[in-house]
């Protein structure tokens, strides 16, 4: 049985509308970031969906160190808080240490656990303690069955409020990302709603300059024509809702350029992926209970 998550005025599971979490990599400033959720929300009332809006205040595990980062903490969520009380919406980003916790879930919806922070059990624990839904990112060098001590740690905290598992991929030798959508099944059967994240599933890390002496700066980059048969795949798998990364215009973008989906196009995805989910309730129960 499939336990739902309450995330402002929505509910989260296998027979509620699918949810996007959705927004630029990292909070650029307020104008772009409030234009940005603006946009998303009008379009996810559109076509009735369920929307979480994401930006990051911090991108602690950029590849460079003089990489833009974001605003910080306080500034981030101050301008997060404008957003959500404005346009009425739920917020998450992605913290990176313990200290963060308590003062994030202030203002944000849903705490985020970064891919590469899965596994810190300090991190987790003081995300579970702020009573606070937390989303887990699955970490792509986590085997989808590990995932449920992350999730027993979640739980074991008294004011947990449920937990989301997001899908991103699993490494499959170097700087290649490859979904097995097994993982969806096997997360799903843990008792909570599974999100894919189809942004970072299709990344590709080049270090060009370490290996063949070429003038490419090494970087991070994207299968983009991927992107919709990747999230439409994992609506047939069963998610409960999708992760995407958007932009108007994901050149100019100072974070992640390389995966974010131009905002125009996401709507008609959106929409095939809605007609996906609709069928969700008339195989739910046969498709997962021989599981």
């Amino acid at each position: 049985m499939q336990n739902k998550i309450k995330v402002g005025k929505f509910t989260i599971g296998w027979d509620e509308p699918l949810t996007l979490i959705a927004g630029p990599c990292v909070i650029e400033d307020y104008d772009m970031t409030y234009r940005i959720a603006s946009e998303l929300k009008e379009i996810t009332d559109k076509i009735g969906l369920n929307f979480v809006f994401k930006a990051s205040y911090d991108k602690a595990n950029r590849s460079t160190h003089n990489a833009y980062r974001g605003p910080g903490l306080s500034a981030g969520l101050e301008i997060l808080a404008k957003i959500k009380s404005k346009l009425d919406i739920a917020v998450t980003s992605d913290i990176h240490n313990a200290d963060e916790a308590q003062l994030a879930a202030e203002i944000l919806d849903i705490i985020q656990i970064p891919a590469l922070l899965c596994r810190q059990t300090d991190l987790i624990l003081a995300a579970s303690k702020t009573g606070r839904p937390v989303n887990v990112k699955k970490g792509q060098f986590l085997a989808p069955w590990h995932v449920s001590d992350i999730v027993d740690k979640i739980i074991s905290d008294d004011n947990a409020q449920g937990v989301l598992l997001t899908e991103r991929g699993t490494s499959f030798g170097y700087d290649n990302l490859v979904v097995d959508f097994r993982a969806v099944a096997i997360m799903r059967r843990m008792g909570y709603p599974v999100i894919f994240d189809a942004s970072h599933s299709g990344k590709v890390s080049s270090r060009c300059k370490l290996i063949n002496e070429c003038d490419c700066d090494h970087h991070t980059s994207y299968q983009k024509e991927l992107c919709g048969i990747l999230a439409m795949a994992a609506a047939g798998a069963g998610v409960d809702g999708l992760f995407i990364e958007v932009h108007p215009n994901p050149k100019q973008a100072r974070c992640d350029g390389d995966t974010s989906l131009d905002i125009e196009t996401l709507e008609p995805l959106l929409m095939r992926m809605n007609l996906m989910n609709a069928l969700r309730v008339i195989r739910e129960e046969p498709l997962w209970k021989g599981l």
